[in-house]
């Protein structure tokens, strides 16, 4: 049996396996193959491979030394369908993004500095450009450090991720729709698209609260429903086309904060409940409650000036920083950490 080279790590809150590109088939079909059988593709369980049977744990990061001078190297994200054989390159993962840069030192493609170092990652399903900085003392990856993020058990080294150039980079404007607020199915939505499509409704237009346990949201059939209609009709609007075998738009809806944030969210991917929320998701949601008349910027707690957005979400919070520049955005910056699990050889499925 032949192995591939692949190292599994935490990237924020979700888990993947990251390869080299020049490790896989150049050819995507040979890839996305292979992929499956690495993954453990389809099986509820995923329990004949790396896959933890939920969406933010089905994901692939494939990263290559960069060919040109504005950034260090090539990140492409792949979403792992788990139930269903699909993998999906029209979404990116910030949080998968946390560990591109220490991998990227860790296989060679760049050099660490003395103490800290910077990475820049083009997202090559966006096109944006994203700068992770994290630690290298001695000129070595260090994991350890005293950084807690919420959905995560224990504490890490700090990862800053600080991401420019992510408005519209998907559907081609922040606006997706031309508007700040639209109905869809009589719903009351806000299509923004700041690195992730996503499409923010009112907890209570879908006859829940908004803080319901992630279990208890997977166990309601007619929301789910509810969610793929209306994330169905908003990718038409947004420019996305049939959505229907793709993880894109997300689905966030909100609702006032009640344990010190700012927003409180519940996501899916594309129906299932996610367990905290997505690196640009979050971005996203913020960008959005942050535009006068959109949907859910009457339920935002307003942070001091300067401070960032804590996002509460089903594990905890996730803090979002947003520089405008009038109507345009500037910058976003988010805090994360990652963690080498493994490095070694993974035996795919024959």
């Amino acid at each position: 049996m032949t192995g591939v080279r692949c190292m599994l790590m935490r990237g924020g809150t979700s888990k993947g396996a990251y390869f080299l590109a020049g490790d896989l088939p150049a050819d995507p079909a040979e890839r996305d193959d292979l992929l499956l059988r690495i993954m453990g593709t389809p099986d509820p369980r995923q329990i004949d491979g790396l896959g933890g049977a939920q969406p933010v744990t089905s994901k692939v990061a494939i990263v290559s030394a960069a060919t040109g001078d504005s950034h260090d190297v090539d990140y492409l994200f792949l979403q792992l369908g788990v139930e269903e054989p699909t993998v999906s390159d029209r979404q990116t993962c910030g949080n998968l993004l946390a560990g591109v840069g220490q991998f990227a030192v860790e296989r060679g493609l760049v050099a660490a500095g003395p103490e800290r170092t910077s990475v820049r990652v083009r997202l090559l399903n966006t096109g944006s450009i994203a700068v992770a900085t994290f630690p290298t003392p001695r000129g070595e990856v260090d994991y350890r450090g005293g950084t807690a993020i919420s959905g995560v058990p224990g504490t890490a080294a700090p990862v800053e991720l600080d991401f420019t150039g992510t408005e519209g980079s998907v559907c081609g404007s922040l606006l997706p729709t031309g508007h700040v607020r639209d109905d869809v199915g009589g719903l009351e939505v806000s299509c923004v698209d700041n690195g992730m499509p996503v499409v923010v409704a009112r907890a209570a237009d879908l006859g829940i609260s908004g803080y319901e346990p992630a279990a208890e949201l997977a166990a309601d059939t007619a929301l789910a429903a509810r969610i793929d209609a209306l994330r169905t009709e908003a990718g038409k609007l947004m420019g996305l086309g049939d959505v229907g075998g793709s993880s894109v738009p997300k689905t966030t809806l909100v609702a006032a904060p009640r344990d010190g944030g700012a927003i409180c969210t519940r996501t899916f991917i594309p129906v299932k409940p996610h367990p905290s929320i997505g690196v640009l998701g979050a971005v996203s949601v913020v960008t959005a409650v942050l535009l006068d008349g959109a949907v859910g910027s009457e339920l935002l707690v307003v942070p001091p000036a300067g401070a960032p957005v804590e996002v509460e979400h089903p594990s905890g919070k996730l803090a979002v920083a947003i520089e405008f520049d009038g109507p345009r955005v500037r910058r976003s910056t988010i805090l994360r950490t990652a963690r080498k699990l493994f490095d070694g050889t993974v035996f795919p499925r024959s």
